[in-house]
């Protein structure tokens, strides 16, 4: 790729804030303290997650960096950044969760395989690029096609960088065409992140966002485009980030059984709270966030302090003095939401968290009936225990 390239080591990584818990150094992976998760509605670019599977890549000239889209189309063609920027600019404020958040929870059932992540494999953030819809009439492909006359159904977003999962190739995913070719999908090619130019760690200078949908199909350090037939073939899309039942194990699995995983199922999190928390008796605000995939908004944010006995609805908020409704058109469909409730608490007990989005989807009580081999998608209700400590007078 002119101008881009990736390191064969990691001499040349950015740096980052010391706030972040790691996770793994080489390729780094690190997300955020989760009481920092719900200190704003945008995640801070420095504090926002990061996955990685290689050496972060760097841009040695960016007036050569270019983006080539071929495959199933008449017209290929290599856009340059000046090119993507005369498009018309959009802002869309979305979260990105790896589908493999809160895996350590699901590990403690039966051990799973991947980055151990806590709750904070997630961030909210405005990212602000070209629409893919409109890159793609570049090419000759009209708006909401979902076949090209030579056959194109999907398109194929490849990265740079370099991934020992693809034995030294690329990493790469795809989307369906008629999800890329739809403006409403709001699929981007971005350059933004937060009104700033993309950091390395986070793609710059372009990266793909794919709104509600899994972290993993948000390619970074975007190196072309393919429009192909069938699916991407690549290894994060057929032997990976797949949902299988808690009878597969490693022994029996057979990949190609399923489907590669996209929308994310409604999910919530405490981050205001941890499990180490000493409290005192009274009153106390949890805080934390909700989403739901496929631009699915949430209905309702149910807090338990007795362990999910008995409930109470907790407020839900985006923008400061605008009320949050569930897929109003004042709402960020694609952007979490962050809520509160004040309890009283008078003894040690389990604050449990559970929300319910616009399609009326639930999370599950308990992890076993979801516990796969990957530890994605864990949404089971979210838990924490606290320690109810008296002070002496």
């Amino acid at each position: 790729m002119p101008g881009l390239r990736a390191p064969s080591d990691y001499s040349n990584e950015p740096p980052r804030d010391p706030c972040l818990i790691i996770n793994s150094k080489e390729p780094f992976n690190a997300e955020t303290p989760r009481s920092a998760l719900v200190s704003s509605y945008a995640t801070p670019v420095d504090l926002f997650y990061k996955r990685n599977h290689g050496p972060i890549p760097l841009v040695d000239d960016i007036e050569r960096y270019c983006v080539s889209i071929s495959g199933l189309i008449k017209n290929p063609k290599k856009l340059f950044m000046r090119d993507i920027r005369m498009l018309p600019k959009y802002a869309v404020t979305a979260t990105l969760q790896c589908a493999g958040n809160r895996r350590t929870a699901m590990s403690k059932a039966r051990a799973v395989r991947g980055v151990g992540w806590d709750v904070s494999a997630i961030g909210n953030a405005v990212w602000a690029g070209a629409k893919l819809a409109d890159v793609l009439e570049l090419v000759g492909i009209p708006k909401l096609t979902r076949i090209t006359q030579s056959g194109g159904k999907h398109v194929e977003f490849v990265s740079v960088d370099k991934c020992k999962e693809e034995k030294g190739g690329p990493y790469k995913a795809s989307i369906p065409l008629s999800q890329a070719t739809n403006p409403a999908a709001d699929v981007l090619l971005a350059y933004e992140m937060n009104g700033e130019t993309l950091t390395r760690d986070h793609g710059y200078p372009l990266r793909v966002i794919v709104p509600g949908v899994i972290g993993a199909r948000s390619v970074k350090w975007l190196d072309y485009i393919d429009i192909i037939a069938e699916e991407c073939q690549g290894f994060f899309m057929q032997m990976d980030y797949k949902m299988f039942p808690p009878t597969v194990n490693w022994d029996n699995i057979v990949w190609s059984t399923r489907r590669p995983q996209m929308d994310f199922p409604v999910q919530s999190a405490i981050c205001s709270l941890e499990d180490v928390n000493v409290i005192k008796p009274g009153k106390v605000t949890v805080r934390g966030y909700a989403v739901s995939g496929g631009g699915r908004g949430i209905e309702r944010v149910d807090v338990s302090v007795d362990g999910g006995k008995n409930w109470v609805e907790a407020t839900k908020y985006q923008k400061t003095g605008i009320p949050y409704i569930a897929d109003d058109i004042d709402s960020d469909k694609w952007a979490w939401v962050l809520f509160e409730a004040t309890i009283d608490i008078s003894h040690s007990t389990e604050i449990v968290v559970k929300a319910v989005d616009s399609a009326a989807n639930v999370q599950p009580e308990t992890v076993d009936e979801i516990w796969n081999l990957r530890g994605i998608l864990n949404t089971s209700w979210h838990r924490v225990h606290v320690r109810v400590g008296h002070t002496n007078m």
